[in-house]
């Protein structure tokens, strides 16, 4: 049945006397099995804001959140989330840091290391498990990050800017980590960036999302991320002329946007 955001808004309480903020406003959209939906826009579009609601940090002032039929009412196994920041504990080895979720849910020593284990291996982390996290690379602690995440199988793996920190090429290389993470483990993917060739050469579905409050103002359904995925080379993908031809029609949209908020 996958994810389903029916008619969700946020409005922030008025405080310290200024009035009420409207963050988002009548927010419709489906993530189903195996999509990886991107959100992209304008800074305050309200991006963090609807993977905060679909994350259980916040919920909808109106609204429902749904997953498999069941209201969203908080945090839960069922959806994990990797940050921008990979908020790594940097007391805890690799190893410990991507068995922590299952430490937490009372999955026994053996079994939570074993489960661990076959996502360092998946992350390409073999030969770390014993290092500080604070001894690795901004990239490899992203991997531990991810490799953290999905020990818990979750069904929506949430990613907030988890590549906004890294150099050029470490996020070019991180972008096909993830896509081939993502096509061998089947999961929903909702991933947030400021990236427009990022958000189109990921995404299986792209929504851009207008000034606040935020709405979603566009979709587009992307075909890029399975040409890669068959054999393409991404650069090959990139500089293609429909991926040039839709990097400019989205940019031009966003332009748009912040030259109205403006």
């Amino acid at each position: 049945m996958g994810l389903k955001i029916d008619d969700a808004s946020v409005v922030y309480p008025a405080a310290d006397g200024r009035p009420p903020v409207a963050a988002l406003q009548g927010i419709d959209l489906s993530i189903e099995n195996d999509d990886f939906v991107v959100a992209l826009g304008a800074s305050g579009c309200g991006k963090s804001t609807l993977l905060n609601l679909v994350a259980g940090f916040l919920s909808p002032t109106s609204g429902q959140i749904l997953l498999d039929g069941r209201p969203v009412q908080g945090p839960g196994a069922d959806r994990s989330v990797v940050f921008q920041k990979h908020a790594l504990l940097p007391w805890l080895n690799v190893m410990d840091n991507v068995a922590f979720g299952l430490k937490l849910q009372g999955v026994a020593g053996k079994a939570r290391y074993e489960i661990a284990g076959k996502f360092i291996t998946l992350l390409g982390l073999d030969g770390f498990q014993q290092s500080p996290v604070y001894k690795l690379s901004g990239g490899m602690q992203q991997r531990v990050g991810i490799a953290r995440a999905l020990t818990c199988d979750p069904k929506v793996l949430l990613m907030d800017e988890p590549l906004g920190a890294l150099d050029a090429l470490t996020r070019e290389k991180a972008q096909e980590l993830i896509l081939n993470i993502w096509n061998e483990t089947h999961k929903s993917v909702f991933f947030i960036t400021h990236s427009v060739e990022e958000a189109l050469f990921m995404g299986t579905k792209l929504i851009v999302m207008s000034p606040r409050p935020g709405r979603i103002a566009h979709r587009f359904d992307l075909p890029f991320s399975r040409r890669f995925l068959a054999g393409e080379s991404a650069r090959h993908v990139k500089a293609s002329p429909e991926f040039i031809q839709l990097r400019e029609e989205v940019l031009e949209i966003i332009f748009a946007d912040e030259e109205a908020v403006e």
